[in-house]
């Protein structure tokens, strides 16, 4: 029987090398991305394997509107073995989507949304990217929003961070259903997310500016590596053999999670805002219950 895959933010980059190797793997890959011409070239580039059929599935990951339309679609092919969550996203200013700081919105409430709505066809698996920037994270969630200035790649941490709460506890969720959730650190690679990005000082706190000529080596190191080097942690969390619950780090082995991550109480306070800013009872504009 064909087991059926979702990578999400699969056009290029890391996500269209996790595409390629589950594709090798047997996988019928469906491609998620926002730009159809890129959306082709990437089902060309899996059908070329000659295994199963891909195709592309068109949406834009930071409308949660289009995130549940998404889901419909996909719903609509039957039951689903794989969720990859690959979707990321750093923005160098301060930016809001339907008033939501645009970092937690792409970073946590995007794959929320779509795994929550998924779940009743999921049978196998779920792998969320996640990212040691969480490290660098505020770990206040009273608000989608925390207090301060914008410092763009702190942000990103803390939505990812976020995402990782989520991660876990929907593995504590999910254990003994037979659906497995992981997370998965790729490291860093030379990507469009990163592109530019990770030049501009004003991403960092200003602490961190003082010493911005070590600290851009320090990026330049962490995203020199290729995508498909990238994508290796992804493809072990998908395919492996690890227990639910599992992190898997940049060099293919189960790491640690970040403790912070792990509190129930921090996981409470994720789930509370993803409840309230990405309802997953709200029926977008043109689609019916």
């Amino acid at each position: 029987m064909t087991r059926r895959a979702v990578v999400t933010a699969a056009t290029g980059g890391i996500g269209l090398e996790t595409a390629l190797g589950l594709t090798r793997a047997g996988f019928a890959v469906t491609v998620v991305g926002r730009n159809a011409e890129r959306g082709a070239r990437a089902v060309d580039t899996l059908n070329a394997q000659q295994g199963e059929p891909a195709q592309f599935l068109q949406a834009d990951l930071a409308s949660l509107d289009q995130v549940r339309a998404l889901a419909t679609r996909i719903t609509t092919g039957g039951d689903l073995d794989l969720l990859v969550n690959n979707v990321g996203a750093m923005y160098p200013d301060h930016t809001l989507i339907d008033g939501v700081e645009a970092s937690f919105v792409v970073n946590h409430l995007s794959p929320y949304l779509l795994t929550e709505l998924l779940l009743p066809t999921l049978t196998r698996r779920i792998v969320n990217v996640t990212s040691s920037a969480v490290i660098t994270a505020k770990k206040i969630f009273d608000h989608a929003e925390p207090p301060g200035g914008y410092y763009g790649f702190h942000w990103y941490g803390r939505a990812k961070l976020a995402n990782l709460a989520h991660t876990l506890d929907l593995a504590r969720r999910l254990h003994g259903t037979g659906v497995d959730v992981l997370a998965a650190d790729p490291g860093g690679a030379a990507t469009d997310m990163t592109g530019g990005t990770m030049h501009d000082p004003k991403i960092v706190s200003p602490a961190l500016r003082l010493l911005w000529p070590l600290v851009r080596r320090t990026f330049d190191r962490a995203t020199s590596g290729s995508a498909a080097t990238a994508a290796l942690p992804s493809l072990e969390a998908a395919t492996g053999t690890h227990p639910n619950g599992t992190v898997i780090g940049r060099h293919g082995k189960p790491v640690t999670p970040a403790r912070t991550a792990t509190d129930p109480r921090v996981q409470q306070a994720v789930r509370r805002l993803s409840e309230t800013h990405a309802p997953l009872g709200h029926v977008p504009d043109g689609v019916s219950n």
